[in-house]
Formats: C-alpha cells, structure tokens, sequence
C-alpha cells in the first residue's frame, strides 16, 4: 500500500508517492501559482492525487504553509498569499472527494515529525526543530507528538523578541528573531555592509576564501542566532535541537560555530546533555512528517 504525500508552500508544491516505510518512490512538483487562489491550487493537486488512484492508496498525507489546526485539517491563519487558503477545510474536501483517510498539518510541524520518524530525532520522544528559511519556524516535540498550543500556532520561534525597538517585523513587533537570524537576515545583513547580492552558498564561500568582513558579518549573524536559541534552551531544557533549512548544507564547519557560541550563553546543567544536529531528511521532510501522521490515524503507526 502507497502513501500520497503533497507538500504545499507558497511558491512550489511537492508531491510523491510514498511506500508504508517512506521510501519515496516518485516525486515531481509543480508551481503554486498563488495568486490564481485556492481552486486553482486544490485543482491541481487533484490532478496529482488522480494520477495515483490507481496504486493502492492507503491515504493522503499534505504538509502546508500558514498556520494550520492538524486535529481538523483546517488552515486557520498565515499570511494570505494564497487567496482562499486561510478557512480551507482541507482534510474535510478531500476525504469527501477520494473516500480516502487525509491529514493536513503546517510544514515546519511536519518537517518536526520527519526528522522523529525517519531523521536527526528518531528515538527521541521529546525534542525541538527549528528552520532558518525565509523566515524562522519551530516544531515541538512532546512524548512522540506534536504540540500544537491552545489554538494550533504553538512554535512560532521566529518571532522572540532579541532587539528591543529593533527592526520592523511582518507580525507587528519589532526586533524579532528571524529578522536578525534567518537566511534572509544574512543575505540582507550582506547586502547593506558590502552593497553585494549573494545568496547564502556564496557567502560561505566567501567566507572560506578569507574574506574578513564577511567573516565579520557572520559571525554577528550566528551572535543572533544563538541569542533566541539560547532562549528556547532556557525554556524547553532540551536534551536535542534539530536544526533544518538550506543553510545546513554548511554541516560541521557552521554547527561548530553555532554550538561554540551558545556554549557561552547557557548554563552548565543546561548544555550538560543537549545535543544539536542539523535535520537529515532535506525537502522531504514535510512529506515524511505529513505521512507519519497519516499512518498514526489510521492506525499503522502506534
């Protein structure tokens, strides 16, 4: 029996068929086209879902931008990017139109629940995951399930306060975290320092070359970086934080950085067994964690 698994962002759709272990057998995607709004994209994931109706599905498993209600399926909030997503009730239209079990829960949560099952944090039943993208977004972890919060939007990471009456942030504060750590920080904080357009590959490899002010300006970035990461340390006490986003393609020659820096900024009982490894399943893991959830309904997964 086959998975479908649909991973929906705000630029891109990814899409695979999925055997119960989560081997990935096909995959492809296609452009959201966001502005087009929810019937366009519902559309064209059914033509993707119709194209494997006849594998044996077991069911339908969607991983999805915004702020999502994962118990019901229901995208409850986000920015508006797609016209008509926010109030979708997904999970309901689909089970209606295939008769066939469907989950829907938020990307970032589902990238989460990946990296538990298949990734950096299987065998672990508590921990945290962050992804340093566009933005910065959380998963928590708790006893083998996602928290979700009273109202489904626990885990938004990228908007602890570091800087009082910093920059302006697209929720309403200023000084947010993921205006100061995120992949787009570190592009922007290059930008404005150097007056070049690189993206973070270059950067690096910038950096590797033995430029000293982009060495500079990096380490100023992981500086932020680890100051809301020390934060949610103090908070959770974790004893593993799984860190994703295209940014860890860096591997050991930026985590060494990240780990030296937050070992100044956490006390020893703290660090004393916390454990921080970058997320090992890349773009599939909304997917995979959308899947995980589909088996655990439907009662493959205890």
């Amino acid at each position: 029996m086959k998975v479908i698994g649909i991973d929906v962002g705000g630029t891109a759709v990814k899409y695979g068929l999925l055997e119960e272990n989560g081997k990935l057998l096909e995959s492809g995607e296609f452009p959201t086209e966001a502005g087009k709004g929810i019937e366009n994209l519902f559309e064209n994931m059914c033509k993707v879902i119709d194209k494997y109706m006849s594998k044996d599905i077991l069911g339908i498993a969607v991983s999805g931008t915004g702020q999502i209600d994962g118990s019901i399926g229901k995208i409850i909030g986000g920015n508006p990017i797609i016209p008509g997503w926010i109030g979708t009730k997904l999970v309901e239209r689909l089970e209606k139109k295939y008769s066939l079990p469907a989950v829907l829960e938020n990307d970032v949560n589902c990238a989460a629940l990946g990296e538990k099952w298949l990734g950096a944090g299987r065998e672990t039943n508590n921990f945290v995951c962050l992804t340093i993208g566009t933005g910065i977004g959380g998963g928590i972890v708790l006893n083998d399930e996602i928290f979700r919060g009273d109202t489904c939007v626990a885990g938004e990471f990228g908007h602890i306060q570091i800087e009082k009456d910093g920059e302006q942030c697209l929720c309403g504060k200023k000084g947010c975290y993921e205006r100061y750590a995120s992949a787009t920080a570190l592009v922007k904080m290059v930008r404005e320092k150097t007056g070049k357009n690189l993206n973070g590959k270059e950067i690096f490899e910038l950096e590797k070359s033995g430029d000293k002010e982009i060495k500079k300006i990096l380490d100023k970035w992981i500086d932020y970086f680890t100051d809301g990461l020390s934060t949610i340390v103090y908070i959770f006490n974790p004893s593993l934080i799984v860190i994703g986003g295209g940014i860890t393609k860096q591997g050991n020659y930026l985590l060494d950085r990240i780990l030296n820096s937050l070992s100044t900024k956490v006390g020893e009982n703290y660090r004393k067994n916390l454990k921080i490894k970058f997320a090992e399943l890349g773009n599939n893991a909304g997917m995979l964690g959308a899947e995980y959830l589909l088996l655990k309904k439907i009662g493959k997964i205890k």
